[in-house]
């Protein structure tokens, strides 16, 4: 028998493993990626009696390598917030599916514990940029000011260390970072140890954001505004944590965050309006690679003959 932990190299798919392997510690094999390499599933091999547990991947994406895994006789825990797609009925398949705008896979796994590593939770739930379901988590807590604001910028800074085409434009590989993070099962202990690694994520975040600070607006609306970042490894790191930053600032609008790539192509980050949280996947869905959910969802591969289609549907989705 063999165990296999199949996960979302970002905050949220990192934070809601570290919860089950407090709870349930494993020797497991890691299978994850770069946060926009959902398609995990494929790199699962498993036969009668193994356990893979599959967190924060749209089951959409994996629907075809999901049923292989299955009718191997493997079983499979899967627990997710996206786009499920048809979820398939087997015997050999548990799973906790919710595309609520204001959850995400570490709070839906910590209410699967009961509470159990609670502070993982909001970090996770920080990195997903669900600050009002984070805070609301962190008071349960009876946590200080200062020991919530530690844990957002930490889980912002996993989050961001997601990012990027490939592992190189990585500051960690998502399953080393998760090896570093697996001994403490309160993330303040982490922050307080005072190590190296928590100082390279946060200098590597806060350098990379100061570097994306002076871009303007390539388009912008009262409803919509549409950004371009350049075809290099920082711009890659900073996408979605700066699309974050961009719906936090502006609450009512949406936006889109371009990521040029080497063949002329994008990758695009959208976030919907905070006080709207609904469209995002609509609108990424009609276009090839596009997936998510409703309040956050992106493109892997936009062709740049499609941009302007791409902004008038923008402005279309959210025109009030």
């Amino acid at each position: 028998m063999a165990d296999l932990d199949v996960f979302n190299g970002d905050a949220d798919g990192i934070c809601a493993l570290l919860q089950l392997r407090n709870a349930e510690p494993r020797e497991a094999t890691l299978v994850t990626g770069v946060k926009r390499d959902i398609s995990l599933l494929k790199q699962v091999s498993a036969k009668a009696g193994d356990r893979v547990t599959t967190l924060d991947v749209s089951m959409d994406k994996n629907q075809r390598d999901l049923a292989r895994i299955l009718e191997a006789g493997a079983e499979v825990f899967y627990v997710d917030h996206h786009f499920p797609g048809e979820v398939p009925k087997h015997a050999n398949l548990t799973h906790l599916i919710n595309e609520a705008a204001d959850t995400c896979t570490s709070i839906l796994i910590n209410k699967f514990l009961k509470g159990a590593f609670c502070d993982w939770a909001v970090v996770g739930a920080f990195g997903d940029n669900l600050k009002k379901s984070a805070q609301s988590l962190a008071q349960s807590l009876n946590l200080k000011s200062d020991d919530i604001a530690h844990l957002e910028n930490l889980g912002i800074y996993i989050n961001y260390n997601g990012y990027g085409s490939d592992l190189a434009d990585l500051h960690f590989e998502p399953a080393s970072l998760y090896e570093k993070l697996l001994p403490y099962s309160k993330p303040l202990d982490f922050i307080r140890d005072g190590n190296e690694d928590f100082q390279r994520l946060e200098h590597g975040y806060q350098e990379d954001m100061s570097s994306a600070q002076n871009l303007r607006a390539q388009v912008a609306t009262d409803n919509s505004a549409v950004f371009i970042l350049p075809n290099e490894k920082w711009a890659r790191r900073v996408s979605g944590v700066y699309s974050n930053d961009l719906a936090n600032q502006n609450p009512d609008r949406a936006h889109a965050v371009f990521t040029e790539k080497a063949d002329g192509n994008y990758l695009v980050s959208v976030r919907a309006p905070l006080n709207n949280k609904t469209g995002a996947v609509d609108l990424c869905r009609q276009f090839p690679t596009g997936g998510g959910r409703a309040a956050a969802a992106g493109i892997n591969d936009l062709p740049a003959s499609m941009f302007d289609d791409f902004v008038y549907r923008l402005e279309a989705m959210y025109a009030r």
